[in-house]
């Protein structure tokens, strides 16, 4: 959880506008995976795959759209779902997702929920 939440503070630096938004996301899920075996595995081009997937999937997915990401270099890959999204009392969105990375034949998934904030940035939930 700490890792979800130093990756979406991480990716809140990042960009402007909805790129900052979706890094902000991004951030978040990849941060999930930093402190355990599997994430420490991710190299540079891994973690960018995976993030402009989280990108994509949270920015443009319904609830239940899976979006993949392979890194053929690597041959790691994974999957972020948007799970379902709900609204705050502000009617600000919130996200929950679910993530998957797999690694060597490992898969470890994660689940996590984020949400959007006035400034437009994402912050996690849990």
């Amino acid at each position: 959880m700490l890792g979800g939440i130093v990756g979406g503070l991480l990716g809140s630096q990042v960009g402007g506008g909805k790129g900052k938004l979706a890094a902000t996301a991004a951030g978040a899920i990849l941060g999930v995976f930093v402190g355990s075996s599997i994430g420490k595995s991710l190299d540079k081009a891994d973690r960018l795959y995976a993030s402009q997937t989280a990108n994509t999937a949270l920015e443009r997915n319904t609830s239940g759209q899976s979006s993949s990401w392979s890194n053929p270099d690597s041959d790691y890959s994974g999957t972020v779902t948007p799970v379902r999204t709900v609204h705050n009392a502000d009617r600000s969105p919130c996200c929950e997702y679910e993530t998957t990375f797999t690694i060597d034949g490992r898969t470890e998934t994660a689940y996590g929920s984020a949400c959007r904030q006035s400034d437009g940035t994402w912050k996690v939930a849990n």
